[in-house]
């Protein structure tokens, strides 16, 4: 199943939070990882990330680029819009060139996949711990976010994950290997802008993909920049 990016927005709607418990807690750091499974390298950066997956304090996010389709493996996970993030994330950072496998922790430190020392130190910064509450309502996640404090629009992004996914590869970098990979994006649903005050979201669980087990919420700052607030819920076994 070819990954896809959906773009939705459903009500948006501004709540006060009072009289709710918010999150008093340091968030979660967010590693994403780009990967392929046409790449040798990839593989133990795959293995790390789902170290980092069991970790309560990580939410951990792999996107499968597709400019390693073209040399002999098709990655039934890749898709054009995860090479368009890891891009956007070359901007950001001053980076001048994309790669695999490749972390980013918290939209603001780039990392080799497989460089634990890094990625390790990465994950103790300071970050931010702007509240944000997800809610599975029957059919329905419920999404609050704020109130807080930042001046610029910040983008609210949910993002539709399979916790485990076996494939056995039969040509490229990786043919007669099976790949056991974790956390794998099915879909991205672009919620809204947020700019301070509180906000909701609602996002139907029918309009996840099937095989999605768990969904991410990610609040970051404008053109891509630093993720300001992060949580994550299983909405299936």
């Amino acid at each position: 199943m070819v990954l896809r990016f959906v773009r939705l927005f459903l009500g948006t709607i501004l709540v006060s939070l009072a009289g709710r418990p918010v999150l008093a807690e340091e968030r979660p750091s967010v590693v994403e990882l780009f990967t392929s499974q046409g790449c040798s390298s990839c593989p133990p950066a795959d293995a790390f990330l789902g170290e980092l997956a069991q970790r309560p304090n990580v939410i951990a996010l792999a996107f499968h680029v597709d400019y390693w389709d073209r040399l002999g493996w098709r990655d039934p996970f890749s898709n054009p819009e995860a090479t368009e993030r890891q891009k956007r994330y070359a901007q950001a950072l001053g980076l001048r060139t994309i790669y695999t496998p490749q972390m980013v922790i918290d939209g603001t430190i780039d990392a080799v996949g497989s460089d634990r020392t890094k990625v390790s130190t990465a994950l103790r910064a300071p970050k931010s711990n702007l509240p944000l509450r997800l809610e599975l309502q029957g059919q329905e996640l419920a999404i609050a976010v704020g109130p807080g404090r930042e001046a610029e629009p910040a983008a609210v992004m949910a993002f539709a994950y399979r916790r485990q996914a076996r494939t056995a590869v039969a040509r490229g970098e990786n043919s007669g290997r099976t790949l056991l990979e974790y956390n794998v994006v099915r879909a991205r649903f672009d919620l809204g802008a947020w700019a301070g005050p509180a906000q909701s979201y609602r996002l139907a669980v029918d309009a996840l993909p099937a095989d999605a087990t768990d969904v991410a919420v990610l609040v970051q700052r404008a053109r891509q920049g630093a993720v300001i607030g992060a949580a994550t819920t299983k909405i299936r076994d």
